[in-house]
């Protein structure tokens, strides 16, 4: 399986997981039909007709007003919902585990891992990454190998992860900031 350093298109990962599909007696599926249905209930703005979550209606349709701006739109913050159900610490560990990655894949100020394993070879293996023999091979963006765009968005990702922080673990919330202004900073753009 590769591991991307950055947000990548999942569309065809969410069309296989909407599949009926069980593992060890968990509907990943359902999961994923869950976590999209959570998403559609935080929606903000005029709400589309095919909306899923009855429930819900029109809101914030003055966002941005005041400035003179259209704001209306975008999603709700769910973060207090998700500690009165007990899913914060959950929710915590899922980012820093991605953020103890990009950490990981970044060793040197001007150095950025963006990529495990062959992507060709990997999407032909249809077994569990425990019994995977393909190439792993590890890509890196440097001044030689450019790659702005994959250190724009690890260093815009590490800097959202420092905010889930910022209360919790000052230390590993400034960490991630330290990372994610050099690879902000890093010549990754490509030389003429």
């Amino acid at each position: 399986m590769e591991k991307f350093a950055r947000l990548i298109s999942v569309a065809p990962f969410f069309l296989l997981l909407c599949l009926p599909f069980s593992l060890a007696g968990h509907d990943y599926g359902q999961a994923l039909s869950k976590s999209i249905l959570f998403f559609e209930a935080q929606r903000s703005g005029y709400l589309p007709h095919d909306q899923r979550v009855t429930w819900r209606s029109n809101s914030g349709l003055n966002d941005g007003k005041a400035s003179g701006l259209d704001l209306v739109g975008g999603y709700y913050d769910a973060g207090r919902q998700c500690e009165i159900c007990g899913e914060l610490g959950h929710a915590m560990n899922a980012v820093k585990w991605g953020s103890d990655y990009l950490i990981k894949a970044h060793p040197q100020p001007d150095v950025l891992y963006g990529e495990v394993g062959d992507g060709n070879t990997d999407h032909y293996c249809w077994q569990r990454p425990e019994d995977m023999t393909t190439d792993r091979r590890a890509y890196k963006i440097d001044p030689s190998n450019p790659g702005s765009d994959l250190a724009g968005e690890t260093a815009a990702a590490m800097a959202a992860a420092s905010i889930v922080f910022r209360r919790s673990n000052p230390s590993y919330a400034n960490e991630l900031l330290t990372h994610a202004r050099q690879a902000g900073r890093s010549n990754f753009a490509a030389h003429s």
